[in-house]
């Protein structure tokens, strides 16, 4: 069953690991290895949580890769849902 109205994967990041450890955008992504920039892109849900971020989030943070990434999923899957109206596609029968 899909969750309604799921957070973004930056979200869940800010409020669930970074602000319990009190870790600063800017510290997360030095020790992440990555720029303040996409890190806080991603945070505030402009930038989505790639392959290759889950795995860095996984070795930073000791959750796995795929948690991140169905993370990401799930939110994708809800606003593409929320337009599928506007869609034209035929059904087709096998």
């Amino acid at each position: 069953m899909r969750m309604h109205n799921p957070p973004h994967p930056g979200e869940v990041l800010k409020e669930m690991v970074l602000e319990p450890m009190g870790l600063s955008i800017a510290a997360t992504a030095r020790a992440l290895g990555v720029s303040r920039k996409h890190l806080s892109g991603i945070i505030n849900g402009h930038h989505n949580v790639t392959p290759e971020m889950a795995k860095r989030f996984s070795l930073a943070f000791g959750c796995s890769a795929e948690h991140w990434l169905l993370m990401q999923m799930s939110y994708d899957l809800w606003r593409v849902e929320k337009q599928a109206t506007r869609f034209k596609v035929k059904k087709l029968a096998a």
